[in-house]
This record gives structure tokens, C-alpha cells and sequence, in this order.
């Protein structure tokens, strides 16, 4: 997928925020679940975003010193707060949101810092949902124009979309990934005549001239297609805590394996096990350790 299987540097953009459950608040946001997956995996992450110049603000610089993402492209806005998505749960775990808006994230600008991590970096990695205000939309735009590679996690946000976003950042993207939901309803935004997975994958690919794309399908697995080739994993059995961040760590998983070793089944295979497990913890970003995530797929029998 990637020409580079040597490169380790990854920039996200996008949203830093809170989660907000009935009973308490995690620090979350696709992009900086995204990239603090891959620093947990050991690659050089950076995140381009906006904070608060709130306690919440505070809280999100407070909670990366640890992890090894650099701050300095993380920019404070004094005029809108940090990021609250309000998650509802239901039965099975699975999350819906209410995303206030404004927020500082909305407010992303283009900044010398941001240039500078985007340029030097081999991946850049940006969602939908960055680009329901105007100013962190041309941000973005600005800093793909830089890219070497563009990776778009499509992660639809309704009423945050429509079709000519989405069919402007697939045209950008050299990398897209959907839900299987995600993938039906661009299919037929985009007129497909077609019904199955495969079909609307070729179909989407031909369309927005990407030549890597990836479904997740939920405790089912997940299809990537690359080099016109059709791998796939059915996905791995675990008692489901909430499904919050579990796509963004699979994102992490592919890329990171990707990015070191080009072997797109083992990515596959090693993307679906880390979202699994995501899934079976409470929040975004439980700690897994590759020990953990190598163990689970590789279980010993006794």
C-alpha cells in the first residue's frame, strides 16, 4: 500500500475532545484515538488540532506528556472551549453522539508547526468530521496539498456531511476506510448499481481513483483492498464492553503494520485483533500491549 514499508511518521488531523458517558468523561476524538494507538505501537505520531483554554484544555496536554505525542501542534483557542461529544450506549454497546458545536477543534488554523510535521512525516490521516467548519476545513486541504500519502478515515458524524465532502476528500485520499454501513450509504450516494461489498469497493475505487481502500465489519471482520487484490479476516470472538475507539485502533493496527513490514494480511489480521480488544474494554483507549494483542491471536492450548 504504502512505496515506503521503512517509514514511521504519521501526522492525524482533526478533533481532540472528551467523550462525555452517564457516569464519566474519557479523552477522545477519532484523530488523537488514532494517533495514540499508533505511539502505544511505536510509531512517531504527531496530531494537528485545537484545544481550550479551559481545565478540559489543560487536562488533554496534561494526559499526552506521557504518551510521547509531541504538543506543539496542538494549538489553544481562547474564544471556544475543548471538545464534549455527548455517547450514548445501547444495549449491545454500541455508541451514538451529540457533538457540541462550536468547539476549538473547529477552529483548527494552518501553522508553520503543522506544515513542518505534515511535510516531514510519510502519512497524513484526517476524518469527515474536522470538516463541518469552514476554517479547519481548508486547513486540511492546505496541509493534503503537502502530503505523501492521505489516509481518509471516513467515520460519518451525522448532520456533519454531505456528499460533496465526502467526494472531495476521496478524491484526495491515496488510503480510505469505512464501516460497512459507511461504504453502502457513499455507494449510493455515488449512484452504484451494485449490492455487494466487493462490488461497491471496485465500484468506489474506480470512482475516486483510490487504490487502497479498507471495510471494517464490525464483529465480522474486515475486507482491505490493495494492489487490486482482496484480502480479508472474519474478525475474532470477545465479549463486546462498548464499541467506542475500536475503529480508530483498527485504523492504527493497519497502518502500523503497513508502515514497517507492507504485508497487507498480516495488517489485516493484526488490525482486527486490536479492534477487537479495544472493543472489549470500556472507552477509546484502554492500554493493550503487543504482547497482549499477540497472545490473543496467537492463543496456547493447554
Amino acid at each position: 500500500m504504502i512505496n515506503q514499508p521503512n517509514t514511521k511518521s504519521i501526522v492525524c488531523f482533526g478533533e481532540i475532545l472528551f467523550d462525555i458517558f452517564p457516569t464519566h468523561k474519557k479523552i477522545g476524538g477519532a484523530p488523537l484515538n488514532v494517533a495514540l494507538r499508533l505511539a502505544s505501537l511505536g510509531i512517531n505520531t504527531q496530531i494537528i488540532s485545537c484545544i481550550g483554554a479551559d481545565s478540559n484544555g489543560q487536562e488533554v496536554i496534561d494526559y499526552l506528556i506521557p504518551t510521547g505525542i509531541s504538543t506543539k501542534t496542538i494549538q489553544i483557542n481562547g474564544a471556544h472551549p475543548t471538545g464534549e461529544v455527548l455517547v450514548h450506549l445501547n444495549e449491545k454497546g454500541s455508541a451514538t453522539y451529540t457533538i457540541n458545536y462550536p468547539a476549538a477543534w473547529d477552529k483548527i488554523k494552518y501553522t508553520q508547526e503543522g506544515e513542518t510535521a505534515v511535510i516531514g512525516a510519510d502519512v497524513l490521516v484526517f476524518g469527515s468530521l474536522a470538516c463541518r467548519d469552514a476554517i479547519a476545513h481548508q486547513s486540511l486541504l492546505n496541509y493534503i496539498a503537502l502530503s505523501k500519502f492521505k489516509v481518509f478515515d471516513v467515520n460519518l458524524r451525522a448532520p456533519f456531511y454531505n456528499k460533496e465532502l465526502l467526494l472531495e476528500l476521496m478524491l484526495e485520499a491515496d488510503c480510505i476506510k469505512f464501516n460497512d454501513d459507511e461504504l453502502y450509504e457513499i455507494a449510493k450516494f455515488l449512484n452504484s448499481p451494485y449490492h455487494s461489498l466487493e462490488q461497491n469497493i471496485h465500484f468506489i475505487a474506480e470512482k475516486t481513483n483510490t487504490n487502497n481502500i479498507c471495510v471494517t465489519k464490525g464483529s465480522h471482520g474486515a475486507v482491505l483492498f490493495t494492489n487490486n487484490q482482496l484480502y480479508y479476516n472474519s474478525g475474532y470472538q470477545v465479549t463486546v464492553a462498548d464499541t467506542v475507539g475500536a475503529g480508530d485502533s483498527f485504523l492504527a493496527g493497519l497502518l502500523s503494520v503497513l508502515i514497517t513490514e507492507n504485508n497487507p494480511q498480516a495488517a489485516l489480521n493484526f488490525a482486527c485483533a486490536l479492534g477487537a480488544l479495544v472493543a472489549s474494554h470500556e472507552g477509546a483507549n484502554p492500554k493493550i500491549t503487543r504482547k497482549e494483542i499477540d497472545e490473543f491471536m496467537h492463543p496456547t492450548t493447554s
